[in-house]
This record gives structure tokens, sequence and C-alpha cells, in this order.
């Protein structure tokens, strides 16, 4: 049995930036697995920039439905663990390392069989995919690792592709936003719904081509969704949007930017298309809860005050333009800025640091704590032509924490310290004011039979670990001789039947799905907290009263006929 630091050490021997621009290894190693990523809906996200803050956002909003969300993204800031979560929890070290040993041995099968060995990225992939079978989850949701055709997520069903902005970023993609496109339009899939961010004309022609040539339903912006309203609120922002008829209003996004702002429409337009006409028998209220909860680390994160210090993760000309924009909104008024930054050197140095000469007031260069990372030599003189004729001075440092404590120097209490560029510049400030210092979180094998037995939206309670909300709906009347306000209590019994619907739609998905590969079903379900069998057989089950079942385990366990 591996231990959490073997498995690890086992992975990154693999080659952590190896990338073999096919599928026949992952394919292969998901087949020997039995398609574990076939077992659960997914939403699958690709874009250059806000893919991680999109597939947070989805994942706390279905969290809010009562609906289980796995996820499945990447890079990682701190521990590898971070990838692969449930609910908002992050796998733990010891279920890691036993979820490792049990697809190792069949990647070894692969690697034996293959031309290449399975890649880093390709092994922790079928990892998440058998994870979240085996958890369950009632939905999967994957942040494309680069690109979409060729990604090794891409063998996952694909019930919902989000599509947010596309632009030039990895050269392997192409040159032109056309060419980047045409890559990342690969993860529209038959009969799938396509869910588009506001992309250029020509883009979207590229999109609009891959959906009608296999036969999807594209959504895109302003037609089907779109922001209404935005406004800047204590410790983010709030916004009103719309997702095909139904809009939702004044949803708390505790994220700066208005990239954010769109980034929250994307998500509640792909929670939409995922749960169809069930979305609209959940309340808006429901909603703004599942929106709260969101946490996205190292996009424009503050993780210390006195001085301000904020964590941008923006690695794009596209990416740091939004952030530089958000930055004045985040950070006190007045504040003097001092931006620490370390690029990689396969990126556009220059396009980074552009967007920022406004903003900066000192400038700390560094190296972020990668084998790619630029060199002073290349980053120091683009830094020099950018902010030339500005006063502003520039400092080079030898590494991250080198920079921050120059960075502590130069800074007043009331100013704000930005690190951007890379997120591993990110990943090596947080390490250091927000240190991961847990490794016992690890997820309960039987997520449903927990949620089963807590009150209505306990489960997003604890995602966000919010114990003020709890206290708050769980406030006595006072006026009332102490008696839970009637009122409220049926409006929380409504939502729990709301949420009850859509489990119950996402399994009665999943059912006929199986039907129609010709598999006998087996349904486990929980009827007045008694545990019972159900079988499917000629595509028939009997229907069960919302009101006599608790929980809808969401595990079809499938046979061959």
């Amino acid at each position: 049995m591996s231990t959490f630091e073997q498995a690890e050490a086992a992975l990154l021997a693999r080659g952590r930036g190896r990338m073999v621009p096919d599928l026949d290894r992952i394919t292969l190693l998901l087949e020997l697995l039995g398609q574990p990523q076939r077992g659960y809906p997914t939403v699958h996200v690709t874009g250059t920039n806000g893919k991680g803050s999109a597939v947070r956002m989805i994942a706390g909003l279905l969290s809010a439905a009562g609906v289980s969300a796995g996820t499945f993204t990447s890079p990682h800031l701190q521990t590898i663990r971070e990838r692969l979560q449930v609910s908002g929890r992050r796998i733990g070290e010891q279920q890691f390392a036993d979820l490792y040993d049990d697809v190792a041995p069949l990647a070894a099968l692969v690697d034996e069989r293959s031309q290449d060995d399975v890649t880093y990225f390709e092994l922790l992939t079928a990892m998440a995919s058998w994870w979240f079978a085996e958890v369950p989850v009632d939905v999967g949701v994957f942040e494309v690792g680069m690109g979409g055709t060729w990604d090794a997520t891409n063998l996952v069903r694909g019930d919902v592709a989000v599509l947010q902005p596309i632009d030039v970023d990895h050269s392997e993609l192409g040159g032109t936003p056309v060419e980047v496109a045409r890559e990342k339009a690969g993860i529209i899939k038959a009969d799938g719904i396509a869910v588009v961010a506001d992309q250029p004309g020509d883009v979207l022609d590229v999109l609009r081509a891959r959906a009608e040539d296999v036969g999807a339903e594209l959504r895109v912006w302003g037609r089907d969704h779109e922001l209404l309203q935005r406004s800047d609120a204590p410790g983010g922002q709030a916004v009103t949007v719309r997702a095909g008829d139904h809009v939702v209003r004044d949803l708390f996004v505790p994220l700066h930017g208005a990239h954010q702002a769109n980034n929250a429409v994307m998500a509640v337009a792909a929670v939409e298309a995922l749960l169809g006409p069930t979305f609209a028998d959940i309340t808006d209220d429901a909603w703004r809860q599942g929106m709260a909860t969101v946490s996205v680390p190292g996009r424009l994160e503050i993780v210390h005050r006195n001085p301000t210090v904020l964590l941008d993760g923006a690695h794009n000309p596209h990416g740091a333009a939004a952030a530089a924009t958000a930055v004045p909104d985040a950070v006190p008024s007045n504040a003097s800025v001092v931006l620490v930054v370390g690029v990689l050197d396969d990126k556009d140095v220059e396009g980074i640091l552009a967007p920022w000469r406004e903003v900066a007031d000192h400038v700390v260069l560094t190296r972020p704590p990668s084998p790619r990372a630029a060199s002073p030599d290349r980053i120091g003189p683009l830094a020099e032509q950018v902010w030339e004729g500005t006063g502003v001075p520039i400092d080079h440092t030898r590494d991250v924490p080198a920079a921050l404590d120059r960075a502590e120097e130069v800074a007043g209490s009331g100013d704000a310290i930005v690190v951007t560029g890379s997120l591993f510049t990110v990943g090596a400030a947080r390490d250091r004011y927000l240190p991961v210092l847990d490794d016992d979180d690890d997820v309960a094998p039987r997520l449903d039979e927990q949620l089963a037995h807590q009150p209505p939206h306990a489960a997003a309670d604890q995602h966000a670990g919010d114990e003020e909300a709890g206290r708050r709906r769980h406030a006595v009347d006072v006026d009332g001789g102490g008696k839970v306000d009637e009122h409220e209590d049926a409006e929380r019994g409504g939502r729990e039947v709301a949420r009850r619907s859509a489990r119950i739609e996402l399994l009665d998905r999943r059912l006929l799905r199986l039907h129609q590969q010709r598999r006998h079903v087996i349904v486990l379900v929980r009827r007045r907290g008694r545990a019972g069998v159900g079988r499917l057989v000629g595509g028939r089950r009997r229907a069960l009263p919302l009101d006599d079942v608790n929980v809808v385990v969401a595990k079809a366990v499938a046979v061959k006929r």
C-alpha cells in the first residue's frame, strides 16, 4: 500500500509537463477501468481563461441544489489533492494513495502495450474518473487541461460543454484565436448542449460549425444567457443573470472583477442546461447561497490584510488585462500597489506585464518555482520597456520568498501587494500566507448517506464553512415564543422537494442511457429510512413518490444482459 508521498512521487516520475497529443493511452486505461467516466453526467469546461472559476461556481450551485459534484481541475497551486474534489472537499492523502494503488497497475499494463507511457495528466484524469464513480457523485465537472480535442478529459460524456472566452495562450494550440477555437471546439459532443461565452464573431463561427456537425445544441452569449446587472459589494459583487427564460437576481459573487461576473453567468447557464426543467423548481435563494459559497484560490484572492496581499494567477495577456482592471476594486482606495511578478519562459512576457503599467507603483521581479521559469535576463529588459518613463522602481529577486520579503519592506500597512504572472508564482506565495496544514480531510465514501441525514442546505453550508448562515436559518422567532418561523420552514420544505426532483431527474437520465446500452440496472434507494433495491427491466421503473424517498443513492450498477 502506497503512502501519499510515494503515490505523488510515482506520478511525478511520469513527467508533469510531458504531453503526447493523442487519446490512445487514456482510452485504453479507461476501458480497463470499465469506462467509469460514462457512469455519471458531466459538465466539461474549456477556454483560455476562467475555466477554474467556472468549475467551482458550477459545483457550488449544484451543491446548493442538493446535487453532489466531483470536480477535476488543473494545475494545482499547493497540493496535487486540490485537483480532485467532491462537494468542495479535496481528496485526503490516504484516499489519494489508495486511489493511485487502484489505478496504477492498469496504467502499467497500458505502458506495456503502448509506444508511449501513460502521462502524468492522463493518470490523474483516470484517477478522477474512477473516484467520482466510486464515491459516487451525481455529476462530474471536468476542466480541460489544455485545448480540447486531444485532451485526456475528452472521453467524458460531455452532456454540457462550457466554452469560456477563447484567445491565444499555448503556442501548441495555434497562433490565432480561430486556430485555438478549432482545437477547443472538440469538447462539443453529439446530442449535448454547448454553453458559449462572449466570443469574437470568427471564433463563434468555428464553434457553431462544430455544433452543427455533431448535432449539438448551441447556446450563445446575449441570445440565450447574459449579464443583466452588476454592482460592487463588500467582498465581491452582486449580479443579476439570465439563463434561458430564467432570471436569477441579486447573486452575491464573492470574487472581484467584471470577468468573474461573466463567469457567474456561464455557471448559471451551464447548470440550467444540465438540470433542464428542474432548474425552475429550485428557488433563487438556493442559487444565491450556492454562489456565495464559491472560493477560487489564486484568482484575485485576498490572503492577508495590512498590507492587503492579493493573488492572481493570470498568465496570459487576456487574463492579465482582466486582473489589472479588477484590482482597484479589490484593494483599499488610495493604496499603492507593489506588483510581484514571475512568469514562465514560454509565455508572452511583455503581454502579461503591459496591462499593469498604470496599476503598479513598484515592481518586484522574481522567478517562479518551475524549470520553465523566465530568466531575469529575459524578463528584466521587457519590464524596463513597459515601465519606461513612469519612474516606477523595478527590483530583481532570486525567488518568490525573497520577492515577498522585498514587497513587504516597500508596502505600508494601507497598501497592497499583488502577486501574479504564473500559477507557480501564486502557489509559492500561498504557501507563505495560507500553508496546507491538514491531511485528514477524506471525503466520506458514502456521501449520499451523509446528505440523507442533513437538514436542507446543510451540504452547501459544509461546502462553505458558513456557520453563520446555519445560525440564521435556525434562528428562533423571539416574538413567537421560540418557535421556528412556519413560513421559513415551509419554504425550506419546498426547496428540499426541488432538490430531490433534481436528483431523481439526473438518475432517470442515467437509467435511460444504461438501458439504451442494453443493460439491466440495479438501483439502490433509501425509502423512509430503510434501504431497498429496485431493478430496471425493459426500460420501466416504478415511480417513487417524492415523499417516500429520503435520498436516491446516485449509483446505478450496470450488469450486461
